[in-house]
Formats: C-alpha cells, structure tokens, sequence
C-alpha cells in the first residue's frame, strides 16, 4: 500500500533541502532547460509541493499568471554576469529557484 506524505510533512521535508546556490552552479540544468523560475511572491516550498503533487491545474494558473516559468535569455546572461545567489529546491528533474535578494525573509 502506498501512502501519501501530508502536506506538513512533505513541506518539511522540501524545507531541510531548500539552499541558496550560485547562478554559475545551476548552468548545466539551465542548458537543459530543467530550472523554473518563481517569482518571490510565492511561497518556493509551496510551489515545489505543488510540483511534486504533480497539480497541473495549479502550475498552469501560474505560468498563465507568470508567477512561474522559464528563466528568459536576458534574466539568465544578468544572473551570470552577477552570480546571482538563489534559492533552490531540486524536484527532479526540475530545479525550482527564486531570487529573494530584493524581498525580506520571515
């Protein structure tokens, strides 16, 4: 029988492997075209649980609302020119990263 991971747990686990990481680190999974932009008004956990709970009607509100998506071409090249630091959840294959460096964490 298999069972599910609620919500809380699966957010908590997500959590402890949410870290920041460099811009030139990600660039292989860039090139492939596996990282996902989310804009720091989402919450990165909540996003990579939904990922992970596989809810397309969710994913498609926010890439229809541009709250997620691809990384464009210019937001890549001033991401690697500064070595933006992000921060990261790996739902493989795809990465998950926001740029929280103009928001105050709580």
């Amino acid at each position: 029988m298999v069972t599910k991971e609620s919500p809380e747990k699966l957010k908590h686990k997500l959590n402890l492997e949410t870290s920041r990481i460099n811009w030139h680190d990600l660039q292989v999974y860039y090139a492939r075209g596996h990282v996902v932009k989310v804009v720091p008004e989402l919450d990165l956990l909540d996003v990579a649980a939904e990922l992970s709970a596989d809810n397309k009607a969710q994913f498609e509100r926010w890439l229809a609302d541009n709250k997620v998506g691809d990384v464009a071409p210019d937001l890549a090249r001033h991401w690697y020119d500064e070595n933006t630091e992000l921060w990261a959840v790996v739902i493989a294959p795809w990465v998950l990263v926001q740029d929280r460096s103009g928001h105050v964490l709580h």
